[in-house]
C-alpha cells in the first residue's frame, strides 16, 4: 500500500466478487465476501459505464484493490453474509484506473481506483 493510501483509505468495505449467472434461471452467484481499505464519497454523480450507457452514481469508492469489477456487489463496512444482495450491498457498475499520484516515479507502487455503484 502506497504511503497516500494508508493516510487516505482509513474505511473498510466487503467485496463480493461475481462468480457466475446461471444460463437457466439468470440467478447470479457470488464469492464469498472480502474487506479491502478504501474512502468514499456519497455522490449523486452522472457517469458512463465500459458499454457507454448512461448512470447516476449512488457511491464512489476510492481504493488500490485492482480486481473490483463491473457487475461485484460492494458494501461499507465488513460483512460474512453470503448474499451480497440480502445484505443490501450496491452494484458495480464502473471502475476508473488512475496512477499512484502522490509517489515519486520511482517508489510508484500500485494504482488507485475509482469504483461507482448504483
Amino acid at each position: 500500500m502506497s504511503a497516500s493510501a494508508a493516510w487516505a483509505n482509513t474505511a473498510i468495505a466487503t467485496l463480493w466478487a461475481r462468480a457466475s449467472r446461471s444460463g437457466w434461471s439468470g440467478a447470479l452467484t457470488f464469492a464469498a465476501p472480502v474487506t479491502f481499505s478504501c474512502d468514499y464519497k456519497a455522490e449523486a454523480k452522472r457517469m458512463n459505464d465500459a458499454k457507454g450507457e448512461e448512470f447516476i452514481s449512488a457511491l464512489l469508492l476510492y481504493t488500490e484493490r485492482a480486481d473490483i469489477e463491473p457487475g461485484d456487489r460492494v458494501m461499507l463496512g465488513a460483512s460474512t453474509a453470503t448474499d451480497p444482495i440480502a445484505a443490501g450491498a450496491r452494484e458495480v457498475r464502473a471502475v476508473n484506473r488512475y496512477n499512484d499520484t502522490f509517489q515519486t516515479v520511482a517508489a510508484r507502487k500500485v494504482d488507485d481506483f475509482e469504483v461507482a455503484t448504483v
